[in-house]
């Protein structure tokens, strides 16, 4: 079993930065696709960015591109994503997802792809 705990939400001014981290344990962390998703209250959950299992590929929402990056340190079992620029309509809760990887360099977009999900942190972006 994988357990993942999202930290680092909070309450931050359009334009500002915050930077979400993804503790995970429970498994061999460099075998994991990771992926950030947000969901806002009524709307569906929505892609965020992926890093491959070596942190070599990522992909982002068009939504996020220039504005998010997603890192990964296996040493640490973490996963991170740098917002900035941010704007109201990023207000969500933002949750990490992980997904048992094979191919090298393969990420993912998909929430079904995802089998282990944490709770989530929400971020507030006022106006």
């Amino acid at each position: 079993q994988v357990q993942l705990v999202e930290s680092g939400g909070g309450l931050v001014q359009a334009g500002g930065s915050l930077r979400l981290s993804c503790a995970v344990s429970g498994r061999t962390f460099s075998n994991y696709i990771m992926g950030w998703f947000r969901q806002a209250p009524g709307k569906e959950r929505e892609f965020v960015g992926s890093i491959s299992r070596g942190g070599d590929n990522t992909a982002y929402a068009d939504s996020a591109k220039g504005r998010f990056t997603i890192s990964r340190d296996n040493a640490k079992n973490t996963v991170d994503l740098q917002m900035g620029s941010l704007k109201p309509e990023d207000t969500a809760a933002y949750l990490c997802a992980a997904a048992q990887g094979v191919t090298v360099g393969s990420v993912r977009t998909r929430p079904s792809s995802y089998p282990y999900w944490g709770q989530g942190t929400q971020v507030t972006v006022s106006s």
